[in-house]
C-alpha cells in the first residue's frame, strides 16, 4: 500500500507551499522516505522540495504529459518511497482552460490521492464551513479527505473553525491549525536553488517549521489519511509507456555507444529545468555535466549544451565578470556545438541585459539582441508552439508543448535574427546560427520526443565533426 497525499489550497495564498514543505520536512525527520512532486509547470517550488527531501521532485502535469504520463512517472518513483506529497498548484480546481486541464483536482484523481485541503482562516470564524462545504461538494469523484486550518488568531478562534467544519462533514478529518505567525512566511527573494551563503538561513526557518507543524498538527492522522489505496496502473499502448522506447534502438545504441555529453548550466543563476528531461537524457546513456556560467573558468568538451532557466538578472556583475567562461562557450559555438537555451539562458546568450535601475552588463553575445528587465510580469502560462522552420529542435510544422514566465523584454533585434516559433499568432524563438537556439518556452521533452531525438542527433554529428 503506497502512502500518497495531495496538499491543496483553496486560493493562491492560503499557505500551501509553506504547509507542504513543513509536511515534507517533518515526515522526514521522523525518517520517512519522502517522494515529492508539484502540481503545474511551476520550477522553483520543486526546488525547494528537493532541497528538503533529498530527492528530486517532479511536476505532475497532465498538459504536458497526458493521464497516461502522470501515472507513469507517478506510478515509477513513489512506489521507491514510504510516503508521497503532492504540492497542489493554485485553487483546487484551477488548470487550463474550463476544463480545468492539470487542475489539483484532477491530478490527485488520476494518481489516486486523497486530497488535504488548505484554508485560510484570516476574517472568517463559522462561514469557514461554508467554504470547505462547497470545496467538499463541488466534485462527488475526489477524495477530499481532510482540512488544515491556517492564520488562525487563538484556540478559541481554531475551536470555532472546526467545531463548524464537524459539525457539517463530520466525515472529514481538522488536522489542525497553524497560528497566524510572520516567521512562517518565506523569505521574498529569488531563491530558485539556495545559495550556500542562504542555506543556513533555510535551514533555521524549516527547523521553526517543523516544530510549529510537530506542535499544532496531527502528523498521525494525517499519515492514516495517506494509507488508502494502491497506485492506479498507467495505460499500456500510449506514447508514454514506457516514454523511451519511442526511439529507434539503432538511435539508442548510437548515443550509448558514442558516450555523448550534455552540459547542463546549474548554479545559483541557472537552475529552472523540468527534471523529467533531464531523467529522459540520462535513460538514454546521455551522460549530463553539471556546469556554472557563474564560476566555471571555461566550458568543458562536451557534445551539447543545455542552459535552462532561472535569475540571472540577480548575478549580472558574477556573469559580465566571467570572461574566460564566455570566451569557452563563443569557441565552441563558432566550431557548431549544438546549444539550447530557455528564458534566462536566452538572456545570458544575448549581447547585454539592462537592469532594473538602467545599469547595463554585457554578457555571451551571441544572440544580436539585448534584454531589458521589466518590475512587471511580461508573459505567464502554457504554450504549444508550431515550428516556423527546420531548427535545432524540430523540423518545419512539428509542435510541441511548454510554459513561459518572464518579467523581461528582448530588444534591439538584428535583422538576421531568425524566428523559429509562432503560438497565438506569436513568434517566438530565435537563433543566430544552425546550432543555437534559444527562446523564452520552457519545452518539456515528454510533449514531443523528436525534441531529445533532433538535439541528440546533432550532439552526435558535433561529436564526429570534432574528432575528424
Amino acid at each position: 500500500m503506497n502512502k500518497k497525499l495531495l496538499i491543496a489550497g483553496t486560493r493562491s495564498g492560503v499557505g500551501k507551499t509553506t504547509i507542504a514543505l513543513g509536511l515534507m520536512a517533518a515526515l522526514k525527520k521522523r525518517g520517512l522516505q519522502v517522494q515529492p512532486f508539484k502540481v503545474g509547470p511551476d520550477y522553483i517550488d520543486p526546488g525547494f522540495h528537493t532541497l528538503i527531501c533529498s530527492q528530486n521532485s517532479y511536476n505532475l502535469d497532465s498538459y504536458f504529459l497526458g493521464t497516461a504520463g502522470v501515472q507513469q512517472i507517478f506510478s515509477k518513483l513513489s512506489a521507491q518511497a514510504d510516503i508521497s506529497i503532492i504540492e497542489g498548484v493554485m485553487g483546487l480546481f484551477d488548470g487550463k482552460g474550463k476544463d480545468s486541464v492539470s487542475s489539483s483536482a484532477e491530478i490527485a484523481k488520476t494518481v489516486k490521492a486523497p486530497v488535504v485541503l488548505i484554508i485560510d482562516a484570516r476574517k472568517i470564524a463559522q462561514s469557514a464551513a461554508a467554504e470547505v462545504y462547497g470545496y467538499k461538494h463541488y466534485d462527488p469523484d475526489l477524495k477530499l479527505k481532510a482540512v488544515i486550518i491556517n492564520n488562525v488568531s487563538s484556540q478559541h478562534h481554531y475551536q470555532l473553525l472546526r467545531d463548524a467544519i464537524k459539525a457539517k462533514m463530520p466525515e472529514l478529518k481538522v488536522l489542525g491549525y497553524l497560528p497566524k505567525n510572520q516567521e512562517l512566511k518565506l523569505p521574498e527573494r529569488h531563491l530558485g536553488l539556495v545559495p550556500v551563503a542562504e542555506s543556513k538561513e533555510l535551514e533555521n526557518y524549516l527547523e521553526k517549521l517543523i516544530q510549529i507543524i510537530e506542535k499544532y498538527l496531527d502528523l498521525e492522522a494525517l499519515l492514516e489519511i495517506a494509507a488508502v489505496e494502491k497506485n492506479p496502473e498507467f495505460k499500456t499502448g500510449t506514447q508514454f509507456k514506457p516514454f523511451v522506447d519511442l526511439f529507434k534502438s539503432d538511435f539508442k545504441k548510437d548515443i550509448s555507444k558514442n558516450k555523448i555529453k550534455v552540459a547542463v548550466a546549474f548554479d545559483q543563476a541557472f537552475n529552472f529545468y523540468y527534471q523529467a528531461n533531464l531523467d529522459l537524457l540520462q535513460e538514454l546513456g546521455v551522460e549530463i555535466i553539471e556546469v556554472s556560467p557563474l564560476n566555471d573558468v571555461q566550458l568543458p568538451e562536451v557534445d551539447a549544451f543545455y542552459l535552462g532557466g532561472g535569475f540571472p538578472e540577480s548575478f549580472l556583475a558574477e556573469l559580465e565578470a566571467n570572461k574566460s567562461f564566455q570566451a569557452s562557450l563563443k569557441a565552441k559555438a563558432k566550431a557548431g556545438l549544438p546549444i539550447y537555451a530557455e528564458c534566462g539562458g536566452l538572456m545570458y546568450l544575448c549581447n547585454s541585459i539592462e537592469d532594473l535601475n538602467g545599469a547595463k552588463y554585457n554578457l555571451a553575445a551571441l544572440i544580436p539582441a539585448q534584454i531589458k528587465m521589466t518590475s512587471k510580469l511580461q508573459e505567464m502560462g502554457y504554450r504549444e508552439i508550431t515550428a516556423l522552420s527546420d531548427n535545432l529542435l524540430l523540423a518545419k510544422g512539428d509542435q510541441a508543448r511548454g510554459h513561459v514566465f518572464h518579467y523581461s523584454q528582448i530588444t534591439n533585434i538584428a535583422a538576421e535574427l531568425k524566428q523559429k516559433y509562432e503560438y497565438r499568432d506569436k513568434l517566438e524563438g530565435y537563433s543566430s546560427s544552425d546550432n543555437i537556439l534559444a527562446s523564452y518556452v520552457h519545452l518539456h521533452f515528454w510533449s514531443n520526443p523528436k525534441i531529445v531525438e533532433n538535439f541528440l542527433t546533432r550532439a552526435l554529428s558535433y561529436q564526429k565533426n570534432r574528432g575528424a
